[in-house]
């Protein structure tokens, strides 16, 4: 099976041709991630509305989430992709750069209004988004809530202590996994959304086999 686990670079010489003739299908699942064989890729340095999220152009609900994966998938389709790793996210996914021949798919996305620039993690596509802004293309040419906003107001209410567990396995935006004790400085500012791999631990001794450490204060 093809993995980007043990290659930073994967060239697909795989065209969007009927599935028998494809060697490692290429699937578009949002506006900035593609299936490739099974592999889950989310685009690096960008961040496209979600798949279900609605904008307002003109005074009219538009399925923007629903738009932003049909262009994506219009840059995709008949070309071959080559995508290069670097980073792996928190749930598991592969974070790439990948070109359309020529093409990197990230920076076409923002260029035409399909997507942000994710400046949380780059300032890669910052230029291509003031353009795209300039212009009042795409996104920005309608009203629309950010894609990382539309996941928090949707996002499932954190999960509640029970119990003895009252342990907070907290991830912060660096990664870094810290769990907080009860009468700790953060304890009662710190939320926990399981969403992102962040739990409720029983003891010290839980939290550390997860991964986490205690919080120095």
């Amino acid at each position: 099976m093809l993995t980007f686990r043990s290659l930073l670079v994967l060239a697909l010489l795989c065209l969007a041709a009927p599935a028998s003739a494809l060697e490692a299908p290429v699937r578009v699942v949002d506006g900035d991630s593609l299936d490739i064989g099974g592999e889950k890729i989310r685009l690096f340095g960008i961040d496209a509305p979600e798949l279900n999220q609605r904008c307002d152009r003109a005074g009219q609900s538009w399925r923007c989430g629903d738009w932003s994966r049909r262009m994506l998938a219009d840059l995709v389709a008949g070309q071959a992709i080559r995508c290069v790793q670097e980073d792996t996210d928190r749930y598991g996914r592969v974070v790439a750069t990948c070109h359309a021949g020529r093409v990197d798919l990230a920076e076409a996305m923002v260029r035409q209004g399909a997507a942000t620039a994710y400046l949380r993690y780059t300032t890669r596509y910052q230029s291509a988004e003031r353009a795209a802004r300039a212009e009042g293309i795409g996104l920005w040419a309608a009203r629309m809530v950010t894609p990382q906003a539309h996941r928090q107001q949707t996002a499932p209410a954190p999960q509640s202590a029970s119990g003895s567990c009252a342990i907070k396995g907290n991830i912060g935006a660096t990664g870094k996994r810290i769990y907080h004790m009860p009468g700790q400085q953060d304890y009662a500012a710190t939320r926990i959304d399981p969403r992102k791999g962040e739990a409720w631990f029983c003891t010290e001794a839980e939290a550390q086999r997860a991964g986490f450490r205690r919080a120095a204060r």
